[in-house]
């Protein structure tokens, strides 16, 4: 009789399990196909309950999975309701930069697989039609760092919107999610070196960064490939260098960032 009982309780956990999964399921469809919009009210838990037929504790399972997944806030008490998120970099950054702090993931290696896909990109910005308006656009994210070059962590994230958007302009919108990622993961490293520290120069550090990107620009628009790619390299390289020599040199260090 025990050994019956067990069974049976056995064969209810997967159905128990399954409800709120399917819900979660839904509702991330919801939000991620766009008919549930940005900051979109889905109701209170009580609306959902009818919507979905289910008992709260099934729901409220349901909304923890989305909530853990940042694609849902709870708000709680009268004024309050479930309001959806569309996903975002900083949400993936944030997920990814756990995966690699549980494996102890060097920030060399994070930085070297950017500069894999960056030197890329900027080849097939040179030889797109499109090189001038590409160019225009590279400029302009170079000048909004330079406007905030003396504040580290505002110029960690313009620096980080300039990387970004080189990828995103060469098309490609797998390795511009990749490429968004890694960003949002190196611009804590950038905010951490840009910190005077040792005497050193840190805003002439920065300036030099600018310049090696105007020069970008104008390979860019030029059209030669070869050199802009070439160029982009060995400023990944370079600047590179300086990221892992300063404070952050794994993953984990950066975690304080967030």
């Amino acid at each position: 009789m025990v050994a019956e009982r067990q069974g049976a309780r056995g064969s209810e956990r997967p159905g128990l399990r399954e409800k709120p999964q399917q819900i979660a399921d839904e509702l991330r469809r919801l939000i991620v196909t766009g008919e549930l919009a940005d900051g979109e009210s889905l109701g209170h838990e009580p609306d959902l309950v009818e919507r979905f037929g289910v008992s709260r504790p099934s729901l409220r399972e349901a909304l923890r999975i989305l909530e853990a997944e940042g694609l849902i806030t709870v708000r709680r008490g009268v004024l309050g309701g479930i309001v959806a998120h569309q996903p975002n970099g900083r949400m993936t950054a944030r997920t990814a930069a756990l995966l690699l702090q549980a494996r102890n993931v060097p920030l060399a290696d994070v930085y070297d697989a950017r500069g894999l896909i960056e030197p890329v990109a900027a080849r097939l910005l040179a030889q797109s039609r499109s090189r001038r308006s590409a160019a225009a656009e590279l400029r302009r994210l170079t000048a909004e760092q330079l406007e905030v070059i003396d504040d580290p962590d505002a110029f960690g994230r313009a620096n980080s919107a300039f990387h970004a958007q080189l990828v995103e302009l060469a098309g490609n919108q797998t390795l511009s999610i990749v490429a968004e990622m890694l960003s949002e993961i190196v611009a804590r490293a950038v905010a951490a070196a840009s910190q005077p520290d040792d005497g050193k120069d840190a805003a002439a550090t920065r300036a030099r960064g600018l310049r090696s990107q105007a020069r970008l620009a104008v390979l860019v628009e030029a059209g030669d490939a070869a050199a802009a790619e070439a160029h982009w390299a060995e400023h990944m390289k370079v600047v590179g260098r300086v990221l892992v020599a300063q404070r952050a040199k794994t993953v984990i260090d950066l975690m304080q960032h967030y």
